[in-house]
């Protein structure tokens, strides 16, 4: 069973910076790709980072290029999202998710494709805040 945990949220001044982290368990790490979304109330669920644990590649969406990395630690089955230059605009809950490299929906990641991103993945995790003041 795919178990992912979120950690790293909280709340932040425009401009300011905050580091997530997705800790994941029952997976062969290697063998699949791990998305960070976000969810506003209101709002749909929407791609912010994707990478792939393979080969490291990576696809972001346009609004966060340039502000947010997304890196892999695979010897710690991780993956971060480092986020600089905070917008309120950023404000959301943020999730996790992980699917095998086959199925991942990559189109999901740019962010402007929005449809049932939460059923076009099978596994979560719970979520963490992240507040933008201005």
């Amino acid at each position: 069973e795919v178990q992912l945990v979120e950690s790293g949220g909280g709340s932040v001044q425009a401009g300011g910076s905050l580091r997530l982290s997705c800790s994941a368990s029952g997976i062969t790490f290697d063998d699949y790709a791990i998305g960070w979304f976000r969810q506003a109330p209101g709002k749909e669920r929407e791609g912010v980072a994707c990478i792939s644990s393979s080969d490291g590649s990576t696809s972001y969406a346009y609004s966060v290029k340039g502000r947010f990395t997304i890196s892999s630690d695979n010897a710690k089955n991780s993956v971060y999202l480092q986020m600089d230059n905070l917008k309120p605009e950023d404000t959301a809950v943020y999730y996790c998710t992980a699917d095998r490299l086959s199925n991942f929906r990559w189109v999901y990641c740019s962010g402007s494709y929005v449809y049932r991103a939460r059923q076009a993945f099978g596994s979560w995790g719970q979520g963490t805040q992240v507040t933008v003041s201005s």
